[in-house]
């Protein structure tokens, strides 16, 4: 659909196109000042969502990653909004670049785990509240509202074994939180990052993630083992860290993830 001309008018856009961008929300390309932005918008329930992102980004580049610098947001015309730079982004690229690029981000230890913000993965709130045990915060902040809301949902999932944790502690590592292969794209500058939900967690679960919905190429995963070695247990603790995403994809999108979230709870 077409940029409200009231929202077009109060961000004064001058030219617009549409751009792929998801299934949340409504994307184009936009000109402001002769500069191409990108825009987002949708209902003004989502201004809450798009802060979220907003601050996930400016995170990801304060911690070294290549990420679309965000400009502004909030709710004009009767629309909530998020103008953030354009990137011309390819799907292929050096993805052993990107997998040095996490690495070095994931190398930085943080303090706590969580964030100091709730925030969303894909259209489901995050929670995020701070917590000093990596298990602990796993089961509270993400299995147990996960597992909440498919009992809601009528689907009846039972809970996973958490003792692959026990004897796992981590250091806190910024994580994009939501990395598959959708949200990432290659600039002639090098790989770059979006659509976060960031936290401060175990970077095992962001690594996990880039292998669900047909992974990344092996490069990546070569050039991040060289640079920071996975800790032994991984492949058990992956299944745990994946079984949030299928979860919510469960909660988002229906039954079709059953089977996927049964699957991962056999092999647990």
């Amino acid at each position: 659909m077409p940029i409200p001309a009231s929202l077009r008018a109060e961000l004064g856009i001058e030219g617009e196109a549409p751009a792929s961008g998801g299934c949340i929300h409504d994307c184009y390309r936009v000109q402001l000042g002769g500069r191409s932005r990108f825009l987002k918008c949708n209902l003004q329930e989502h201004a809450s969502a798009f802060a979220a992102e907003a601050d996930g980004l400016r995170a990801l580049r304060a911690d070294g990653l290549r990420a679309p610098a965000p400009i502004s947001h909030g709710v004009a015309g009767g629309r909530a909004y998020l103008l953030m730079e354009f990137l011309d982004l390819k799907r292929r690229g050096d993805f052993a670049a990107l997998g040095r690029m996490l690495a070095h981000s994931h190398r930085r230890p943080g303090e706590r785990f969580g964030w100091h913000r709730d925030n969303y993965i894909g259209a489901t709130p995050q929670a995020n509240a701070w917590c000093d045990d990596w298990a602990e915060f796993w089961r509270k902040r993400r299995m147990e509202p996960q597992l909440a809301l498919a009992k809601k949902n009528g689907f009846d999932v039972e809970a996973p074994p958490f003792d692959v944790l026990e004897g796992h502690a981590p250091q806190p590592s910024l994580l994009h939180g939501d990395l598959w292969s959708g949200n990432v794209g290659f600039t002639p500058e090098g790989p770059a990052l979006f659509d976060p939900a960031v936290y401060y967690g175990d970077r095992e679960a962001d690594l996990a993630m880039t292998e669900l919905f047909g992974g990344f190429p092996p490069e990546f995963y070569e050039a991040y083992r060289a640079a920071l070695p996975l800790d032994p247990g991984y492949e058990k603790r992956k299944a745990l860290y994946n079984l949030y995403h299928l979860l919510n994809h469960l909660n988002l999108f229906g039954a079709g993830y059953l089977g996927q979230v049964q699957a991962t709870l056999r092999n647990l």
